[in-house]
Formats: C-alpha cells, sequence, structure tokens
C-alpha cells in the first residue's frame, strides 16, 4: 500500500478532479444564473443591446457557477461522499482550485470566441484573469478552511 507521500502525478490531477466533481454543483449552477441574468438585466435596463451584453453576462454566469462549485469542494460539507477524496481535497486546496479554473479559462474563452468579435487575445485575457481571480478565492477559502479544522 502507498503513502499518501507516494502519489504520482497523473494520480494528483485524478485526485483533483475527482475532489472538484465533488462541489455543490446544483447549486452553482443556479448562483450562476441568478448572477448572469441580474447582469443581463442590469446591462438591458441600461440601455445597452447585442450580442456582448449576453457575452458579458455569460461570462459572470461562468464564473459564479465555478466559484461557488469549485468553493463547496474544497469546504467538503457533502455527506454521502468519499472521505478519502474530501481529506485530500482539504488537505490540497490549490490543487483542487485549479481544476475548476482550468475550466472556467477554457469555457470562458471559447464562448467568447463564438459569442463575440473581440479578437482572439482578448479573450484570452479575460478568460486568464477570471480563472486567476477564480483560483485565488477558492484556495484562500479552502487554505483558511483547513487551518481552522486543525
Amino acid at each position: 500500500m502507498r503513502h499518501s507521500t507516494d502519489v504520482s502525478r497523473a494520480e494528483k490531477r485524478q485526485l483533483a478532479v475527482a475532489s472538484a466533481s465533488l462541489g455543490p454543483w446544483g447549486a452553482a449552477a443556479a448562483v450562476g444564473a441568478i448572477g448572469g441574468g441580474v447582469q443581463l438585466a442590469l446591462k438591458t435596463i441600461g440601455g445597452d443591446f447585442g450580442l456582448g451584453i449576453l457575452t458579458g453576462s455569460l461570462s459572470v454566469a461562468l464564473m459564479l457557477f465555478f466559484l461557488v462549485g469549485g468553493t463547496g469542494a474544497v469546504l467538503g460539507r457533502k455527506t454521502g461522499t468519499d472521505h478519502r477524496i474530501r481529506r485530500w481535497a482539504r488537505a490540497h486546496p490549490w490543487k483542487v482550485a485549479a481544476v475548476p479554473a482550468a475550466a472556467l479559462l477554457v469555457t470562458d474563452f471559447v464562448m467568447r470566441q463564438i459569442l463575440s468579435s473581440e479578437g482572439f487575445f482578448g479573450s484570452l485575457w479575460d478568460g486568464l484573469w477570471r480563472a486567476a481571480l477564480v483560483a485565488c478565492v477558492i484556495g484562500v477559502v479552502g487554505s483558511v478552511a483547513a487551518s481552522r479544522r486543525g
């Protein structure tokens, strides 16, 4: 039997993805939909129309979705799951945070390329800073929660 220090890089990636998948993704979808809807309503009331407001609203929705889901994954409050994966997630919040951040980067970039006239590097930059923000928030929340547990 291998100890936790003998985990290969591929196994660490699999553990990070498995840990991130344990987040509250249903609640995250609801928060993302509400946040994106509010953004869309505010922009529409402000007199803006077009694909630009739709792109911005979808970007906010995606960011909230991955932020809530990833944060829930590192906090690990869901019952009925593999406790070993939860323990690993609590011990490695920054590795778990990388999964939703990478997923946000890809989905935001693709969405911007399809729906907007934004260039390649503009879309990449927007996705990168949003992904970095999501990774930082999830990592800090997970680190603080782990230090408080003891």
